[in-house]
């Protein structure tokens, strides 16, 4: 059987709410040892979300045996909105079970609703995501990115994504007209950026002498100076990183590249639209991009792992 317990009901409702639009219908996939993961792709067949909650960010997780829950995220949306934000979540569910119970405690344990939605058998096949060694590597402010996506939809359907030594740039063009934004790497973090890409392997050199935060062969920060949120961190899509990210603005997460070599690619705004509707569940967002390999959006929170998986547009030209 299955019995999982959420720390807060805001935590599901905010996954829902980010990726509702795109899957209708998915298999969560429970395992002893992986915890729950959702798989699917949209409609169209051009994106795909992996989610991934890990089982030791459960208040108390159990699970017998791997199990599929097909579920419907709209029918499980509407369910959700009958639990206040902090609630308490139970999952439960029999190893042969027709349904899905939800128990909503309120954390003074005074008010406690039951409530069960029936399953679906959804026939799903499991894709393999193969590990990808991207040529850039961008982190920003989540909310700084569902802003660019959403001022780019009032230009054009389609956005253009270029990374290079001057920065990130995101330009539409449309009916309405033309329209770029610049991200440059915020102080500090360029020569991280650069001295991950060209000097992996040296990076004890003149560390004291030059007081520089080193990078690890994943380009994750080693911390000797509090900077900004570093490639990759499970904990709340950067809530560990920086004095700036401490004050609590997701402008101030600030802007890291880390750039293998220059890329270009073009992509749907209504999709790049949706994945940036997972804002509200990090502070940072990771866009990892190499030529001719689907895009792909990472937010990292305290429960677990958001990715988005997007094919680029083939130009014209």
């Amino acid at each position: 059987m299955l019995e999982a317990r959420v720390k807060q009901a805001a935590v599901l409702k905010k996954l829902l709410d980010a990726i509702k639009e795109l899957v209708t219908d998915g298999n969560l996939d429970c395992s002893p040892d992986d915890g729950i993961s959702l798989q699917a792709m949209d409609n169209s067949h051009v994106a795909l979300v992996s989610l991934k909650l890990y089982p030791d960010q459960f208040e108390s997780y159990r699970c017998d045996r791997s199990i599929p829950l097909g579920v419907n995220l709209s029918s499980l949306t509407k369910i959700l909105k009958c639990a206040k934000d902090n609630d308490v979540v139970t999952l439960k569910a029999a190893d042969d079970a027709d349904s899905l119970g939800l128990i909503f405690e309120s954390p003074k344990e005074d008010r406690v609703g039951e409530y069960e939605m029936k399953l679906m058998d959804i026939d799903q096949e499991h894709l393999g995501i193969p590990d990808t060694q991207y040529d850039a590597t961008i982190t920003m402010g989540s909310a700084e990115f569902a802003r660019i996506c959403r001022d780019l939809s009032a230009l054009g359907e389609s956005v253009k994504i270029e990374a290079s030594k001057e920065g990130v740039r995101f330009s539409s063009d449309g009916e309405v007209g033309s329209g770029s934004i610049l991200l440059k790497q915020t102080a500090g973090s360029e020569r991280r950026a650069v001295r991950a890409k060209t000097d992996p392997d040296d990076e004890d050199d003149d560390e004291e002498a030059d007081k520089k935060p080193t990078i690890d062969s994943e380009g994750e920060e080693e911390v000797e100076e509090e900077e900004e949120a570093p490639k990759k961190r499970k904990a709340n899509g950067g809530a560990k990183s920086s004095k700036k990210a401490k004050a609590g603005s997701d402008e101030e997460v600030g802007v890291s590249i880390i750039l293998e070599k220059q890329v270009s690619l073009t992509f749907s705004l209504k999709y790049l639209t949706n994945f940036a509707k997972s804002a509200p569940l990090a502070r940072a967002v990771s866009l990892n991009m190499s030529n001719d390999v689907p895009l792909l959006v990472q937010f990292d929170f305290e429960q677990g792992t958001l990715q988005f998986f997007l094919a680029p547009k083939i130009s014209d030209e």
